[in-house]
């Protein structure tokens, strides 16, 4: 750690430098700056570095190493686990950096590093062109992507990284590099799952698939029909196109027009059943699930990216997720699904959510440190409240859903989906045959550790 004095000086320094603005403790705007999405984390960052390009995020790196101080990096924000932010730590906050440039032609598209869903898929909408992207468009696009990347077009489309062309960072060094398959290839291998341990996305580049339209189903159930919806939809999925997706959640019912007043507020078994494709043909695809007794819900053709935001959670709110893929839905499964379901807490937006896989999720790249690919499918609970006195009976009942369907579970996981769950965890998230490779790029890379507010690799 620097004396106080040469602190002063460097901070003074960052300050007269940075294009963008600067955050201590104690000045106006600090505790804005310092929240982020999941309510339930409270951390005092030394210094927040709002940067507005990247030779800001240059700068602001150099600072944080000429004083020996760990580096988070701040996307979206939108981790479970608040990484984004750290005691002690210079935050490099990349929210001002949120250009979107497509090319239509090339059929590719340059995210800046604090862009959003929200940002990318609107950015691509004018060309009937998307990318795998999150199920929220207020999750950011960095993490997400070099977490894997899992969404409703991945089954047609691939995992995120999949989809991967090329990634612009800054180093524990403060240097600026371009990382590719011609370019520094192994720490782009590593970049495909890897998530932040190598340094600070500047900005990625993401290949674009064609999708003129996008149709969903959201269908809502009272629970003593919800076994049978469950099998409807995930026979809907097995037997249909890759382009069919979606997911299974219990539920409390939000109000809304496609909503009957006397379910709102009450828990229901909702599918929503996602098709990169028209509401017609998605019909036909769901037509023994829409034979059940549906209590509400609608089937429309929106804009993808407005598909995006019917799932969004507003920010502050006490958050607790996990997850656990799933060898396969078998029917005893089924009901211990649906069991965990009736068993939820209802406050907010709590969710106990099962997520189809398969389609080109699994037939993509086995190369990657995303060990989950082969899964079928993934159970993600999902807990949303507002009181504290909710903490331990919405904790509790995350950690009972991972129990219960443990004996189903491949042993893989989704580390986007997931908290600081311990070491074992992470390496389920990237696969145990990937961790020497990854400690060696992240010896490589970033040998001190700087950036350790993630999942972290140590290096080798």
């Amino acid at each position: 750690m620097a004396s106080l004095s040469k602190a002063g000086a460097a901070l003074a320094g960052l300050r007269e430098e940075l294009t963008g603005e600067v955050f201590v403790p104690g000045d106006a705007g600090y505790d804005w700056a310092r929240a982020v999405f999941n309510g339930m984390i409270d951390r005092r960052p030394a210094v927040i570095a709002r940067c507005a390009d990247a030779t800001d995020v240059v700068r602001a790196v150099r600072f944080a190493r000429d004083l020996d101080l760990p580096v988070a990096v701040r996307g979206g924000g939108h981790g479970v686990a608040g990484d984004a932010v750290g005691d002690g730590a210079v935050v490099v906050d990349l929210r001002r950096m949120h250009g979107v440039r497509v090319d239509p032609g090339a059929r590719t598209v340059r995210v800046e590093g604090g862009a959003t869903m929200g940002h990318l898929d609107r950015a691509c909408r004018p060309y009937g062109l998307a990318t795998t992207g999150g199920r929220v468009s207020t999750t950011g696009v960095g993490g997400f992507v070099l977490g894997g990347g899992t969404g409703w077009l991945d089954r047609a489309f691939g995992l995120a990284v999949d989809n991967l062309r090329g990634v612009e960072l800054v180093t524990a060094d403060a240097e600026r590099v371009r990382a590719g398959p011609e370019e520094h290839p192994e720490l782009f291998w590593a970049l495909h799952g890897g998530g932040g341990n190598f340094g600070v996305a500047t900005a990625l580049t993401l290949g674009l698939h064609e999708l003129p339209r996008f149709a969903v189903a959201l269908l809502l159930f009272r629970p003593e029909h919800g076994p049978r919806a469950v099998r409807a939809f995930r026979e809907a999925i097995e037997a249909g196109p890759d382009r069919l997706s979606g997911a299974l959640m219990y539920l409390t019912a939000p109000p809304g027009e496609f909503v009957p007043e006397e379910l709102v507020g009450h828990l229901v078994c909702g599918a929503l059943v996602t098709y990169a494709g028209g509401v017609g043909a998605l019909r036909g695809l769901i037509a023994p699930l829409l034979a059940l007794p549906v209590a509400g819900g609608l089937v429309a053709e929106p804009p993808y990216a407005d598909a995006q935001r019917m799932l969004d959670d507003p920010p502050g709110l006490r958050n607790h997720w996990s997850a656990e893929c799933l060898t396969g839905l078998p029917d005893d499964l089924v009901d211990v699904y649906c069991s965990l379901g009736e068993r939820m807490p209802v406050p907010a937006g709590t969710r106990h959510i099962l997520f189809p896989q398969g389609g080109a999720l699994a037939a993509g790249p086995h190369d990657y440190p995303v060990p989950y690919r082969d899964a079928p499918w993934s159970a993600h609970p999902f807990a949303v409240w507002a009181d504290p006195a909710d903490d331990e009976r919405a904790v509790s009942w995350v950690r009972e859903v991972r129990a219960e369907v443990g004996p189903w579970s491949t042993g893989d996981v989704c580390l986007n989906f997931i908290g600081d769950e311990g070491a074992a965890r992470v390496r389920a998230g990237l696969g145990v045959g990937n961790m020497l490779r990854l400690e060696k790029v992240k010896r490589a890379w970033d040998p001190d550790n700087v950036f350790r507010f993630n999942h972290n690799i140590r290096p080798l």
